[in-house]
């Protein structure tokens, strides 16, 4: 997860990264607000929440609560993330024909958000435990 965090972070600050997000930004219900910043601020912010996010994990790795807090923002994160499936136009067309769900690649690009939100909440279910456990030691 670390090298996920980091990886998406670095790329969120170069210009085709900020075009990229943008449309997914401006439709979304939680970050719409982030537009305010202009294309790159946004994306620049993003970046910097993604980079501490990958830090948080590598200081969890010694500190079980800090494990727990990265893989919340993690979670929070990527649900995010999956509601741009709902919420972007033209990423999904519904129907009930034989194809129920066809996506295009902006689809499936987001579609991997649900592993990688599911790896989040292992790790904070698994952090949690494992601090709790500590502390009763």
């Amino acid at each position: 997860m670390v090298l996920i965090f980091v990886s998406f972070g670095i790329q969120k600050f170069t210009p085709q990264s900020a075009q990229g997000i943008a449309l997914y930004i401006s439709h979304s219900p939680f970050i719409f607000w982030l537009s305010v910043f202009g294309i790159r601020g946004e994306a620049d912010i993003l970046g910097a929440i993604e980079l501490t996010i990958a830090a948080l994990l590598v200081a969890g790795a010694f500190i079980p609560l800090i494990s727990a807090l990265a893989a919340f923002m993690g979670c929070v994160t990527f649900a995010i993330t999956w509601s741009f499936f709902f919420t972007t136009p033209g990423v999904v067309k519904w129907s009930l024909s034989t194809d129920p769900i066809a996506w295009n690649l902006m689809g499936e690009f987001l579609y991997k958000d649900i592993a990688l939100f599911a790896i989040c909440v292992v790790l904070f279910v698994t952090s949690i435990t494992y601090n709790s456990v500590a502390r009763r030691s």
